[in-house]
C-alpha cells in the first residue's frame, strides 16, 4: 500500500498518525509548528484522505506495516512515532512490530487497552452506518464529542473544519478501520517494554478517553512523561496546538 503523505521540515523524523475518521490535515498545526526542529511526516492511513481504501477489515498492525513501508520509501530507518486516538493504537502496534525503528513515542488522547463488548458493538454500528448512510450524514454526529465545550465556543470554525474532514472520507475505509479497532489486542503489557523516551498527551476535558487512562499508561512507560492540557478535549493537537507543540518539542530534544 502506497500511502499519501505530506511532509515539512528537516532533521529528526517525526511521523504523526491521525485519528479516526480523519486524515493528515489534522496535523497541519504540527507540520507548520514543528518543522523548524524536525522532519514532520503526516500520512493518510489506508482508506483515509488520498490513500486507497481496502474493504473488509484493516487491523492496526496493517496500518503500522503501511507506516513502516512509507519510512522505507523515504529512506528513514528510525523515527519518533506519534499518534492520536486510533493513531495511538497504530503507534503502539508499530512499537510492538518494529521496536528497533522507534526513536521516541508520542501517545495522544489514546489508550493501550482493548475494546470491551459494548465498544466493539459500537465499532460495528459505525462501520455499517458509514456504508449505509455515507460520511457526510455522520460527520455532525461524530464531531461533537471530539471537542471540549470551551473549544466549541471559542473556535466554532473548527466544527466546520472537522465536519468537512470527516465528510470527505471513504465510507469503505472508515468501516474497515472501525472493524480493525474492534479487534485490536490489549497492549498494556507492551508499555513496560518501550525503552525510548515517551510522551503521553491528554486534554483535561477529553470525554472519549479519560485523562486517568493517560496517567495509567504513563506510569507503565519506563521513560514516560505526561502532559495534560487544560480545557482541551479529544483533539489536543488541534484544540491547543501551541501547548501541544511545546510538549512534543521537549520530547524531540530528549531524543536528539
Amino acid at each position: 500500500m502506497k500511502l499519501h503523505f505530506h511532509e515539512q521540515g528537516a532533521g529528526l523524523p517525526l511521523v504523526l498518525i491521525h485519528g479516526f475518521p480523519l486524515d493528515h490535515t489534522l496535523w497541519l498545526p504540527q507540520l507548520h509548528g514543528l518543522s523548524d526542529v524536525a522532519r514532520v511526516i503526516a500520512p493518510d492511513l489506508r482508506g483515509f484522505g488520498n490513500s486507497p481504501a481496502t474493504r473488509g477489515t484493516v487491523t492496526m498492525e496493517q496500518h503500522a506495516r503501511d507506516v513502516g513501508q512509507l519510512m522505507d520509501r523515504l529512506g528513514i530507518e528510525r523515527a519518533v512515532i506519534g499518534g492520536l486516538s486510533m493513531g495511538g493504537y497504530v503507534a503502539l502496534a508499530f512499537a510492538e512490530l518494529f521496536p528497533e525503528r522507534l526513536a521516541g513515542l508520542v501517545l495522544c488522547n489514546t489508550r493501550a487497552v482493548a475494546d470491551g463488548g459494548p465498544a466493539r458493538k459500537t465499532r460495528e454500528t459505525v462501520a455499517r452506518r458509514a456504508i449505509e448512510e455515507g460520511m457526510a450524514a455522520l460527520a455532525p454526529i461524530m464531531v461533537h464529542p471530539l471537542l471540549a465545550d470551551v473549544t466549541r465556543k471559542a473556535r466554532p470554525d473548527l466544527i466546520g473544519h472537522l465536519e468537512a474532514m470527516i465528510g470527505r472520507q471513504d465510507p469503505a475505509g472508515v468501516a474497515a478501520s472501525s472493524r480493525g479497532m474492534a479487534i485490536r489486542p490489549d497492549r498494556t503489557p507492551l508499555l513496560g517494554q518501550v525503552q525510548v523516551p515517551a510522551l503521553v498527551i491528554t486534554g483535561s476535558s477529553d470525554t472519549l478517553i479519560a485523562p486517568a487512562e493517560s496517567e495509567a499508561m504513563t506510569a507503565r512507560l519506563p521513560k514516560g512523561q505526561l502532559v495534560s492540557i487544560p480545557d482541551v478535549g479529544h483533539l489536543s493537537c488541534l484544540e491547543a496546538p501551541e501547548a501541544f507543540n511545546r510538549a512534543v518539542h521537549g520530547l524531540l530534544g530528549q531524543v536528539a
